[in-house]
């Protein structure tokens, strides 16, 4: 495992980077490899990320001028907010096993790459980034400090998750005072839903279940859901929130129906950091208070499977 000081010294020794994400990749993933590409572009480095098919159009702005041409033959192949190969973005599978540098903030990081830099303690992988171009050469142009931004804010849903520390309001506060625009982006990402969002959220908190006296709910989103309101992947930013909004819930599950026999899940809890203990059970994981994980089988039966894994751990950790 690399220290601070010791990561700074691997990327200024290198050049040719090509930055990696994870499959459907968030605002964190994508702002995290975007500012990282600008921040070593600074520095007078040759840095692209590679393009991620799955990312959705409320990104495409900020990343696009990042995006690897083709052909691009990097020399360094880092991976960014990756906490296993397994979910390596879709349209670099053949690159598994390849990766030179992992830059993480999720404690269940299996370690993948030859060389990685994990800082478990930050809110959001963004905050890592902020702290390597600062060892690297103590300042950030405001196009990098925008990136980052959303990176920081989108994993703490601007900055009111419980994941939020002081060390991630102060890296906020300087992102800022470096030129990131923090009110567009906030408008933009956070206050701004198209109609086929709020329809699709009226479906969800109308076919909610609960169970241990409404303290666990599960959201169910099949696909005859998405098709009603009209929702496509911009639409789905975040979804996971919309049950954990609830008062009196402790454990909320987001399932998402991707085919007839696979899903997606998502987990968030309030009190008890048992989101990754929960996801762990089916393969999955991520942090205390939000994980997720894969299962193939139809959405029914994936109720059943993540009610049961929540009861193992219900309430502890």
């Amino acid at each position: 495992m690399l220290d601070l000081a010791q990561t700074a010294d691997y990327l200024r020794q290198r050049d040719r980077f090509l930055v990696l994400s994870h499959q459907r990749p968030d605002g964190d993933a994508l702002g995290s490899a975007a500012g990282l590409c600008s921040g070593l572009r600074e520095l007078g480095k040759t840095a692209y990320m590679l393009n991620n098919p799955q990312t959705t159009a409320r990104y495409i702005p900020y990343v696009e001028q990042f995006i690897a041409p083709e052909g691009f033959k990097p020399d360094c192949i880092v991976c960014v907010d990756m906490a296993d190969e397994d979910i390596i973005q879709v349209n670099a599978r053949e690159l598994k096993g390849k990766a030179d540098l992992s830059i993480d903030h999720h404690k269940s990081n299996s370690l993948y790459a030859k060389n990685n830099f994990i800082v478990s303690e930050r809110a959001s992988c963004g905050e890592v980034i902020y702290l390597i171009l600062m060892e690297l050469c103590g300042h950030i142009s405001p196009e990098t400090a925008k990136l980052l931004y959303i990176a920081a804010s989108t994993d703490t849903g601007c900055f009111r998750y419980k994941n939020t520390t002081a060390d991630t309001l102060k890296t906020a506060a300087a992102l800022v005072d470096a030129g990131a625009p923090n009110g567009i982006i906030n408008k933009t990402i956070f206050m701004t839903q198209r109609k086929s969002r709020l329809l699709l959220e009226s479906y969800i908190i109308s076919s909610l279940s609960f169970y241990k006296d409404g303290e666990i709910v599960i959201a169910s989103i099949d696909r005859a859901m998405l098709g009603k309101a009209g929702a496509d992947e911009d639409d789905l930013e975040d979804i996971a929130v919309v049950a954990g909004q609830i008062e009196g819930v402790e454990t909320s599950i987001t399932i998402r129906e991707l085919d007839d026999d696979l899903c997606k899940v998502s987990v968030r809890t309030v009190h008890y950091a048992n989101a990754d203990a929960i996801c762990k059970q089916h393969g999955g994981g991520g942090h205390g208070m939000a994980a997720g994980c894969m299962l193939e089988c139809d959405i029914k039966e994936a109720e059943r499977l993540m009610l049961e894994a929540t009861e193992k751990v219900w309430k502890t950790q």
